[in-house]
C-alpha cells in the first residue's frame, strides 16, 4: 500500500483511500485539510492512501482495505453493488471528461488522430474508459492508447510531442497551473458523469451517521472553502437519484478488468 501519512502506533488509524487521479505530492497536498478535520473529529489518526492506478485501487476497495473512499462514480457503483459499500455524498462541481491536445497543434477533428499515441491514466480510470469509447464512436483507426500515472504527467507529454492529445478530468484541468492551461485547449468534452464520490466500507456502516456529520461539518470550514476554491469543487452535495446506477456500463468494465489474471 502507498502510503502518503505515517500511520500514529497509538490508535488503529481511519483509512482513505484516495484514486490516484493525480501527483502523490497533489493528493497529499488536497486531502490534508480533510485528513485534519477528521482526526480532530473522530478523535483517531487518520491516513491518507492511495494506489499506483485505479486498476490497482479498485482492486485494494474490493478488498475492503480502506475505511472511506474517494473515487470516481463508476467505482463507487462497482464497490456499493460487488462489496457493500455506502456512498455519501460529491461534489457540486460538474465532472466531465476532457480531451486536451496542445494549443498549437494540428489536432482539430477526431479524424486528425488517427495513428498517433492518446494518454489515459489508466485501463479503468473513467475519463480513459470514457475516452476509448469516444474513440470507437467517431472511428478513429490506428490509435495507440498508453497510460500515465497522473493527470499532469499526460499534459506534459502531451505538450512534449510524445503524443497527441490526452483524456484527463475537468477537475484535474482546473488542477493544472495557468501557464499550462494556456498551452492546451479541449478538442471534445464528455457530458456530466458522477465524479469524485465519497463513500464508507461496510466495517464502518455503524458510524456511517458521524462520519456523514463530519463531512458536512468540514465543508463549512474556512480551510474546506479554500480548499473547494482552490480546485473549483464548488463545495459536496447530495447523490442524485440513479447517479451511480447510470455509471454500471463503466462499473462493467472494471469489474471485468478486475477478474483477468
Amino acid at each position: 500500500m502507498c502510503s502518503l501519512q505515517a500511520a500514529t502506533p497509538l490508535a488503529k488509524p481511519f483509512l482513505i483511500g484516495v484514486a490516484p487521479h493525480t501527483s502523490a505530492r497533489i493528493i497529499i497536498e488536497m486531502y490534508q485539510p480533510l485528513r485534519n478535520h477528521l482526526e480532530k473529529t473522530l478523535q483517531q489518526p487518520v491516513e491518507i492512501v492511495t494506489a499506483p492506478d485505479f486498476t490497482e485501487f479498485a482492486r485494494r476497495a474490493m478488498a475492503k482495505q480502506y475505511d472511506l473512499v474517494v473515487t470516481t462514480g463508476h467505482q463507487v457503483r462497482l464497490l456499493q453493488s460487488d462489496a457493500a459499500y455506502l456512498p455519501l455524498l460529491t461534489y457540486q462541481a460538474d465532472f466531465r471528461a476532457v480531451l486536451l491536445v496542445a494549443a498549437d497543434s494540428p489536432y482539430h477533428r477526431p479524424a486528425d488522430l488517427a495513428g498517433t499515441t492518446v494518454f489515459g491514466l489508466s485501463p479503468s480510470s473513467l475519463v480513459t474508459l470514457w475516452g476509448q469509447h469516444w474513440l470507437h464512436r467517431n472511428a478513429v483507426p490506428n490509435v495507440t492508447l498508453s497510460y500515465t500515472s497522473a493527470s499532469d504527467s499526460t499534459v506534459a507529454l502531451v505538450l512534449k510531442g510524445t503524443g497527441s492529445a490526452a483524456f484527463i478530468s475537468f477537475p484535474n484541468y482546473h488542477s493544472l497551473p495557468a501557464a499550462l492551461q494556456g498551452r492546451v485547449r479541449f478538442l471534445d468534452e464528455s457530458l456530466p458523469m458522477a465524479g469524485r464520490v465519497y463513500a464508507l466500507a461496510p466495517r464502518q456502516s455503524m458510524r456511517k451517521t458521524a462520519i456523514e456529520t463530519a463531512l458536512w461539518a468540514f465543508a463549512k470550514t474556512p480551510e474546506a472553502q479554500a480548499y473547494f476554491t482552490r480546485f473549483k469543487l464548488e463545495g459536496y452535495r447530495p447523490l442524485k437519484a440513479r447517479e451511480l446506477v447510470e455509471m454500471e456500463p463503466y462499473a462493467n468494465e472494471v469489474r471485468q478488468l478486475l477478474k483477468r489474471p
